[in-house]
This record gives structure tokens, sequence and C-alpha cells, in this order.
């Protein structure tokens, strides 16, 4: 997978933000402990979104929640 902005490698700060929309995605989105391949697949999405250089939390969340209720 070729990063355009990171190397994989994460500040701590990176990761509470990351974490941080993870959750209130998790949240938003009624995705339960139990439900672990969805909540993987959001990771993943959190991640690519992260690297392709966004980092408003505001514009982050929108742009998930969006794609997620197109491929819905």
């Amino acid at each position: 997978m070729a990063f355009s902005k990171y190397t994989g490698i994460f500040t701590s700060g990176e990761l509470a933000f990351l974490q941080r929309i993870f959750d209130r995605l998790c949240d938003e989105h009624h995705l339960a402990l139990q439900e672990q391949g969805q909540r993987d697949q959001l990771a993943r999405e959190i991640i690519q979104t992260f690297e392709s250089g966004v980092t408003d939390e505001v514009e982050f969340r929108q742009l998930i929640s969006k794609r997620r209720k197109a491929g819905a």
C-alpha cells in the first residue's frame, strides 16, 4: 500500500486523534464490540482517510459518514 503523506508510523497525538474519530464513529453508527468485521473496516477507512491528508476532525467524520451511507 502506497502512502501519500505518512509512512505508517503515527505519533501518540495522531493515534489519539484516530482513536477519538474511531470511537465517535462507532457510537454514531451503533457498531458494538461484537461487530468486529465492521469495526475493522471502519478502522481501515479511518487510516486511509488520514493518510490521504485529512486532519480536520469535523471534515474527517463527515467524509467517513458520507462514504458509509453511500455504501449502505
